[in-house]
């Protein structure tokens, strides 16, 4: 298994990226901005031809490319969709992406596909599928791939790891490593009612690959708070503070603007990633720990 993955691509320091829109194709190819990589959802373009592909390879040719799973259903007990397998892998050999990644998350249930990305119980139940589901996708790619941390509304009885324990032993023992979503860690934190910071430090940095961050909403339900995670308006300024204390801690890393939902014109996407840059960059020059590149 091939791992070509570099926290520096082409040279880039403060590696930010931000999320490939169709709409955004002919800027993207015509960006003269220091982006350092775009992300695009495999299952965008699973397709034999058409312009989305050629666009790719032609944004591909100018800027590195990461390629973000959505449809892997890494939590399936009934394992992975050889099918859908098949169609990732052949994205991956021919665009060469520098980043690969998929969710701790199911999506499949007897071969139905179900429209969203469903927690799981965290136990050594589910961490075995979870673990031996990416074992056989990264096998069967050729890579290593990281694993998103989740955004939850809900806790289930049956689960007994905490989630950075979680993900530290799945990246362990799959091989794999860990796309830190601050994001994702800011709204479970607040539904749930737990530390952002603690949940950070409880992270094995050396298998962070990646950081992702996005927008939200707050919606009430019956009087209560409840955050949800829909990647449809700007970085808030907690969440922002959250990525400068995980920098700190952890070092510089490939760092994510993902807006999916309310997409804005290109410049706004290029300024967040510019803001993003600029943070880290602060975060770095106050923080007197060397951690290298983990």
């Amino acid at each position: 298994m091939s791992n070509t993955q570099s926290f520096h691509p082409t040279g880039v320091h403060h590696p930010v990226g931000i999320g490939l829109k169709s709409q955004h194709y002919q800027e993207a190819l015509n960006a003269d901005h220091p982006l350092a990589f775009f992300e695009v959802h495999a299952e965008n373009y699973m397709m034999q031809g058409g312009n989305h592909l050629r666009f790719l390879e032609a944004i591909g040719e100018k800027f590195p490319l990461s390629v973000h799973g959505v449809g892997m259903s890494l939590g399936s007990e009934e394992g992975l969709s050889s099918t859908h397998l098949k169609k990732f892998k052949s994205i991956v050999d021919r665009f060469q992406p520098w980043l690969i990644s998929e969710h701790l998350a199911w999506s499949v249930n007897d071969g139905t596909y179900l429209n969203d990305l469903l927690p799981l119980p965290l136990n050594e139940t589910t961490l075995s599928v979870v673990v031996d589901n990416v074992k056989h996708m990264q096998d069967t790619i050729g890579r290593r791939i990281l694993i998103e941390n989740p955004s939850t509304y809900v806790s289930f009885k049956a689960s007994d790891i905490p989630e950075p324990d979680y993900l530290n032993q799945l990246a362990q023992k799959a091989g794999c490593g860990i796309l830190l979503d601050v994001n994702n860690i800011y709204v479970s934190a607040k539904n749930h009612g737990y530390d952002a910071q603690t949940y950070v430090n409880s992270i094995e940095g050396s298998q962070v690959g990646e950081i992702h961050l996005a927008g939200h909403t707050v919606k009430n339900i019956d009087g209560n708070e409840l955050r949800l995670d829909d990647h449809g308006s700007a970085v808030i300024d907690d969440v922002w503070g959250l990525f400068e204390y995980t920098v700190r801690r952890f070092g510089e890393r490939p760092t994510l603007i993902e807006w999916d939902t309310n997409v804005p014109d290109f410049n706004v996407l290029v300024n967040e990633a510019h803001k993003a840059q600029s943070l880290m960059r602060h975060a770095l020059q106050t923080d007197g720990v060397n951690h290298g590149a983990a």
